[in-house]
């Protein structure tokens, strides 16, 4: 009997939720199930299943106060399901690399020590994504984990893009642009180059990753030439709940104003501004498009996004010298055409051009036949991003390659 493929577990831990999907592990990389626990903490947590044969689907209410409880859920279910032996390894989302780590690589002590070092950087996710390596540590000590870094696509930007004007001495500490959403961006340019060939990928190219969370980056010759956040994934267009690019001077005015602690500020601007600050209902676009005809707040925070996403794309195609391709991926850039259009409309003078039709259908390339930029709508696949990174850490006889 031909032996079971190998299987890649990723994990992508949040805030307030722990995401994961499984491969197999053979000729090529095959998703066989993914899902979620969601609401950690929160009200009515549940663990969700979707796999390729319908009889792996279904939903169950879990009791979960916090991700410690919640991985141990997740590790109950995958040694249920699946049992431990056929795990290969474990790649899980780092969203912060700090200056560090600019590749995949594996976990160890000393990795987590130094992640622990870089908390502060980002202390919405860092705490507990380290925490669930360690649970997998313990449950799991000879399970190979990677590390993949959300920062490290853009970790060679050009130093003009890296710097932040304040003074000096905070680049010292690691203070600098990183930007984040890296794992979707390394994927969506494998998928240019597969789709459009090499020269596209090579060309001058704006990526959209444009959903909960949203940014841009700008690439040449396949790498990172700048991108919207930066220090922190606060930094940039409006998102869902973040707020973007703001007067620095905001926080001493709420301060005076307000006796708004920096505490105060960060939760303000993390989980209570952008769309769903200016609209005051949603933090949805579905739910802002739905309503935005009855609802000057809705139409206001549609078109502050949409606007944003298009100034950031006339800067980055002056920062590239031109622009030959515009990619939109995430949850809106996949889903919401009419924001596509809207982002879109009047950037004739940089040669782009939708064809409307297409852009409805959500096709592959949006763009009319005389448009000089071909405008793309790619799906992006984080988690099969993370399982081929593991790939090529662990190797396929699960040794690191050298």
């Amino acid at each position: 009997m031909k032996p079971a493929d190998p299987r890649i577990l990723t994990i992508n831990g949040g805030s307030s939720s722990i995401k994961f999907a499984l491969f197999e592990a053979g000729d090529t990389l095959r998703r066989i199930l993914e899902g979620g626990i969601e609401r950690i903490g929160l009200p009515a947590p549940t663990l969700r299943v979707k796999g390729v044969n319908p009889g792996d689907n279904y939903s169950r209410s879990v009791t979960a106060p916090d991700h410690t409880v919640a991985v141990g859920i997740l590790m109950d279910w995958i040694e249920e399901r699946n049992g431990r032996d056929t795990l290969a390894a474990v790649g899980h989302r780092v969203v912060h690399g700090g200056p560090k780590y600019s590749a995949p690589q594996r976990i160890t002590a000393e990795m987590v020590e130094e992640l622990r070092r870089l908390s502060p950087f980002d202390p919405e996710h860092l705490p507990e994504e380290i925490l669930l390596t360690e649970a997998f540590q313990r449950r799991f000590p000879d399970l190979p984990q990677v590390a993949c870094f959300d920062t490290a696509f853009h970790h060679d930007m050009p130093r003009v893009a890296r710097q932040l004007p304040i003074p000096r001495r905070y680049e010292a500490q690691g203070v600098r642009r990183y930007g984040f959403h890296g794992l979707s961006y390394a994927f969506l340019m494998g998928e240019l180059a597969r789709l459009a060939g090499t020269e596209a990928a090579q060309g001058r190219v704006i990526l959209g990753h444009l959903g909960n969370g949203a940014s841009l980056a700008a690439v040449r010759n396949g790498k990172s030439m700048d991108t919207s956040m930066s220090f922190t994934p606060t930094a940039g267009v409006p998102m869902s709940t973040r707020s973007g690019d703001l007067d620095p001077g905001l926080l001493w005015y709420l301060a005076r104003t307000e006796q708004m602690s920096a505490k105060q500020f960060n939760e303000m601007v993390n989980f209570h501004s952008g769309l769903l600050g200016v609209s005051e209902t949603s933090s949805d676009m579905r739910d802002l498009l739905d309503h935005e005809t009855q609802d000057v707040r809705a139409a206001e925070a549609v078109a502050l996004f949409c606007y944003q996403v298009k100034k950031w794309i006339g800067a980055f195609a002056a920062a590239l010298g031109g622009l030959d391709t515009l990619v939109f991926a995430g949850g809106i850039g996949e889903n919401a055409p009419e924001v596509r259009a809207r982002i879109c409309e009047g950037l004739g003078f940089l040669g782009i051009d939708l064809e409307a039709t297409r852009n409805a259908a959500n096709d592959g390339v949006i763009s009319a036949a005389t448009s000089r930029v071909t405008v793309r709508m790619i799906h992006t696949d984080e988690e099969l991003m993370i399982a081929r990174l593991v790939m090529r850490v662990i190797g396929p006889g699960g040794q690191k390659e050298n």
